[in-house]
């Protein structure tokens, strides 16, 4: 059986092997690890579907290939070959072929590393651990079988136990996610029409309902009750009625597309940025978002994000808020065509109308950006689409979305 460089994302185009856990002659099981695959978007475990040999590993550790690529094959069981899911040719089905690069003379297979915790690290950790320099034996790794993982070194340097840095002047070089990352910005500005328009957004009932429910909601979920589930509930409830807003751009023509796919970017700690996808958005109400916003970005940090997770995006959500910004400009999610950026919410004077006139109070206001593609709507059916969110936020009755 082919082992495939997988798809992890619509955009992504290649990975880097970050490290084999087996090597050439090793026996696998079915679903044990075979190795660790790093993308600008996403770092994921890719287990053995089947039962076997591990019989050739084509790319080694530190290489990067074409998604569809042959990595390695698996002389599989002739008991486990009946059992093999469909699935397997599945990886590979975003019409990519499986091309091998095997050169004309084979590489030479990665050698054995010792055992122990610095045999287990990512080129990302390792990186990390090197220029904090790090003692690896007083970090507590998270991972498969004990492993450091990222977000394990930085739990650490978060701790009372880590070392204070010295000042220093230093070069950085970029890793291989930013770069990445800052090829996919300049892809995006360059081929979208990129236009920026915002509104302000009175949150008071948003936060009616948040102080009535967010003891009960800590309690019960273990987390805070913030307003980015209430924006993305604003949100989905709009899109139908904006339906070019939830599309792709495709050559000179729009996918718009009927079920909407939630992609919310998450910070990795200050390490980069992914968008996972919560799929089919539009079925769940504010507390069923909370929830898989907060499992969503969870396992981002944890490094736990699968392929099917970075797929099929349709809007995308950035939340800036909790750092108190005022507005943001958010790079567009390519081939999506808008993006909402969510700024901090203050206190601050407010007009109120009423019977009698006019009254100025103070409210919750914050900020509301959408970056959106020219090419796809013009600036009306934006704007149009911003007042019906904010017209959401700002009448829906709130504490009905937890009572059914």
């Amino acid at each position: 059986m082919d082992i495939i460089m997988p798809q992890l994302g619509e955009t992504v185009e290649e990975g880097t092997v970050a490290i084999w856990h087996k090597q050439e002659g090793d026996r696998v099981a079915v679903d044990e690890l075979l190795l660790e695959i790093e993308t600008d978007k996403v770092a994921t475990d890719v287990p053995s579907l089947v039962a076997g040999t591990l019989r050739k590993i084509f790319v080694l550790q530190g290489q990067t290939v074409k998604v569809g690529t042959t990595l390695a094959i698996i002389d599989s069981d002739e008991a486990a070959d009946a059992a093999v899911p469909a699935m397997i040719d599945a990886v590979s089905a975003s019409g990519h072929g499986a091309a091998s690069v095997a050169p004309s003379a084979a590489p030479i297979a990665p050698k054995r590393q010792a055992s122990g915790k610095g045999a287990r690290l990512s080129p990302a950790v390792r990186r990390l651990i090197a220029h904090k320099d790090l003692d690896i034996a007083r970090i507590h790794g998270t991972g498969r079988d004990g492993r450091v993982k990222r977000a394990d070194v930085l739990s650490y340097l978060a701790s009372a136990d880590a070392p204070v840095p010295e000042a220093l002047v230093e070069t950085v070089p970029f890793s291989a996610m930013r770069k990445r990352i800052a090829e996919h910005m300049l892809r995006s500005q360059a081929a979208s029409a990129h236009v920026l328009q915002a509104v302000e957004v009175d949150f008071t009932g948003v936060d009616s309902a948040r102080s009535a429910l967010k003891r009960a909601w800590h309690d019960r979920e273990g987390s805070s009750l913030t307003y980015l589930p209430f924006i993305a509930r604003a949100v989905v409830l709009a899109l139908p009625k904006f339906p070019h807003l939830n599309a792709h751009v495709a050559g000179e023509s729009l996918k718009v597309f009927a079920a909407i796919n939630l992609a919310v970017a998450v910070d990795l700690d200050g390490g980069g940025l992914v968008a996972p996808v919560i799929k089919n958005a539009a079925a769940l109400r504010v507390p069923e978002l909370a929830r898989a916003i907060a499992k969503i970005a969870a396992k981002a940090r944890a490094g736990e994000l699968r392929p099917d997770d970075m797929t099929e995006g349709t809007y995308s959500l950035t939340n800036n808020g909790s750092f108190g910004t005022f507005l943001t400009a958010p790079v567009i999610n390519q081939p999506q065509v808008a993006i909402l950026s969510i700024d901090g919410v203050h206190r601050r004077p407010w007009v109120v109308s009423h019977e009698g006139g006019e009254r100025i109070d103070i409210r919750p206001v914050g900020v509301l950006a959408q970056s959106f593609d020219h090419r796809a709507v013009d600036g009306a059916y934006s704007a149009a689409f911003l007042r019906l969110v904010k017209h959401t936020l700002e009448s829906r009755e709130w504490i009905g979305e937890f009572l059914s």
